[in-house]
């Protein structure tokens, strides 16, 4: 098994993990409520995906 000869330098190391950091998440506005959401995602607040709507809320209370 190959075993490495000398040990890797924290720079090389550093370099190699330079794109190993975290991406924050592709944000868009909702076109019926203009909620901030993810892309390809049912909007939480009125349940809207690509112009249809999904999710039904209900808006009278429970009794």
């Amino acid at each position: 098994m190959a075993v490495p000869k000398r040990k890797q330098s924290n720079s090389r190391t550093g370099m190699r993990r330079a794109h190993d950091f975290k991406v924050a998440k592709q944000l868009h506005s909702c076109p019926k409520c203009s909620t901030m959401i993810p892309s390809h995602v049912v909007c939480p607040n009125c349940g809207d995906y690509m112009g249809r709507n999904i999710v039904e809320h209900e808006t009278a209370e429970k009794e």
